[in-house]
């Protein structure tokens, strides 16, 4: 299956397609332990990097929908990802059928509202192009800039949950 990952441009990103030259930056921020301080909690190697950036790839192709890289107009370079997936996570309740949305940027990108930029932009795409009836986020209860972002980008608090050992909220819109 072939599928053209579409390119949208915002006020001051290019939210596209990864490139390998990407990776190097991609790479660099999942070992940053700002950036997986409430994701995992734990620095990614290159070769989880990897995997991961590959995995991320993957999802366009399967799904028709996936994370972007997002590149800054104004520089060009790198400066995190979002976008949306189906992490197939043993997670409850299920979001099975509700596109997760997700964000990461580089710890100098942080607190710029890019993620805030991506995410609204994502979600106007997927309004277009997917038949989903709600979105989903799901994110550490203690990440409060992530939380704003969500809320910014209209997810409400569902229910308090685990994943993974640790406190998680999960967060929903409806598509409409």
């Amino acid at each position: 299956m072939s599928f053209e990952i579409p390119v949208i441009e915002t006020e001051r990103l290019i939210l596209r397609g990864r490139r390998l030259e990407d990776f190097p930056a991609y790479a660099a921020m999942w070992a940053h332990p700002e950036v997986v301080r409430y994701i995992g909690g734990k620095p990614l190697t290159q070769e989880e990097a990897w995997v991961k950036f590959t995995r991320q790839a993957g999802f366009w192709a399967l799904k028709g929908y996936g994370f972007w890289a997002l590149e800054e107009k104004a520089s060009g370079a790198f400066v995190g990802d979002a976008g949306a997936a189906d992490f197939k996570r043993d997670l409850e309740p299920s979001l099975e059928g509700k596109p997760e949305f997700g964000w990461s940027l580089m710890p100098s990108a942080q607190g710029k509202g890019y993620a805030t930029e991506a995410i609204k932009a994502g979600l106007e795409w997927a309004r277009e192009a997917l038949s989903a009836t709600t979105y989903s986020c799901i994110i550490d209860s203690a990440n409060a800039p992530s939380l704003r972002v969500a809320e910014k980008c209209g997810f409400r608090k569902v229910v308090e949950t685990t994943y993974k050992g640790s406190p998680t909220l999960i967060l929903e819109q409806p598509a409409a």
